[in-house]
């Protein structure tokens, strides 16, 4: 295992005048390197070879250097670190990174800076132990009820299992009884939308039946404090073109109903329940500081929902980069917390520049 140790002594070497802030080409690659641009730093993007125009193409502007790999995975390559590390490259961590690089060449193998914890990326994974859940019970978090098995189900459950042929989408399901899931996972199987393996492994939980936000923050290390920089809510497919049909029609079609994501639009939530969520984002600073020191650095999210007696729940958490670009323009928050907009991409960048007239560039990597 990387130690932090290595890293702090792999930045400690940088030309803090020539810092390039690295991404993977998918996943907010593009807002990142926008907050980068406006704050005057330099980019990389990791491109894998077939879907790379959007980067090296359509948006070059925004990218000062652009690797093309046969494979994301490829990063892990020693040509290609030494490229990274040569650019005074800090990583900035997405899903699609975790996913397509792995967390065992992340935490092992990568010996890049990376703006967050390596460590704690692997919680979103809910069938390994200290995962999400964990910690956010030894919070102290509202979260939905887990059932370990199918057939305790007393109530309105969501499935969610990795689809077959893209492990990076989830195919969510609804339940309400063991014989209610039995039917559609047995009908997913037969479409070919999950396998029958993956389906021994999926997490079933309780269906919080509130209105949605993901609340996006960042945790500044150097002033440790937690930032909202806004909500945002999910477009899906194909539930999406599903509920755009009358009531008649949705009745009458035989159609697998998957959340998809496509898409995100910011919203605003009411001033009186602002202090839940924060409430629910500064235990879950604390919590990871124990259980996975140094404990989050950087971009999180915390995915929930108000309950109509206005309790927040949490039921899916983001220790990296969440993946919303309409907070840019669409969310209010980062604007009255800075006076001026400070989008994700943008607040990273400005924590970096921080840390290097501090001194401290060591302190928010690893």
């Amino acid at each position: 295992m990387i130690k932090i140790d290595e890293i702090k002594e792999i930045v400690s070497k940088y030309d803090k005048d020539n810092i390039h802030i690295g991404l993977i080409g998918s996943h907010s690659a593009l807002e990142m390197a926008y907050g980068a641009k406006l704050e005057g730093m330099k980019t990389v993007v990791i491109c894998q070879k077939g879907r790379e125009k959007t980067y090296a193409k359509y948006f070059r502007n925004l990218f000062d250097e652009v690797i093309i790999l046969d494979k994301f995975s490829d990063m892990v390559k020693d040509e290609v670190q030494d490229k990274l590390r040569e650019l005074n490259t800090i990583f900035v961590p997405s899903r699609s990174f975790s996913v397509y690089v792995g967390y065992d060449n992340i935490e092992n193998k990568f010996y890049v800076p990376i703006h967050g914890n390596r460590f704690l990326l692997k919680i979103e994974e809910r069938n390994l132990p200290r995962n999400q859940y964990y910690l956010l019970e030894k919070a102290g978090i509202n979260m939905p009820k887990i059932f370990k098995n199918p057939e305790e189900i007393d109530r309105l459950v969501i499935v969610k299992v990795p689809e077959k042929k893209r492990k990076i989408e989830r195919a969510f399901f609804f339940a309400t009884s063991y014989e209610d899931f039995k039917r559609k996972a047995e009908e997913r199987i037969k479409r070919g939308i999950i396998d029958e393996n993956d389906l021994k492994n999926a997490t079933i939980e309780e269906y919080i039946l509130g209105a949605k936000f993901n609340a996006n923050f960042y945790y500044s290390v150097l002033n440790d404090e937690i930032e909202l920089l806004g909500f945002d809510r999910r477009i899906q497919t194909n539930i999406d073109g599903f509920l755009d049909l009358p009531a008649r029609d949705q009745l009458e079609i035989d159609v697998s109903i998957q959340n998809v994501e496509i898409g995100h639009y910011a919203v605003t939530l009411r001033e009186s329940q602002i202090e839940k969520v924060f409430e629910a984002a500064e235990k879950f600073v604390e919590i990871t500081k124990k259980e996975y020191p140094p404990g989050i650095i950087g971009l999180f999210a915390l995915q929930g929902a108000f309950t109509v007696d206005l309790k927040f729940y949490v039921f899916d958490v983001s220790p990296r980069i969440p993946g919303s670009p309409c907070l840019d323009a669409g969310s209010p928050y980062h604007r009255w917390k800075h006076l001026k907009e400070m989008p994700p991409g943008r607040r990273v960048a400005v924590e970096i520049k921080e840390a290097i007239k501090r001194n401290r560039l060591e302190d928010i990597v690893t």
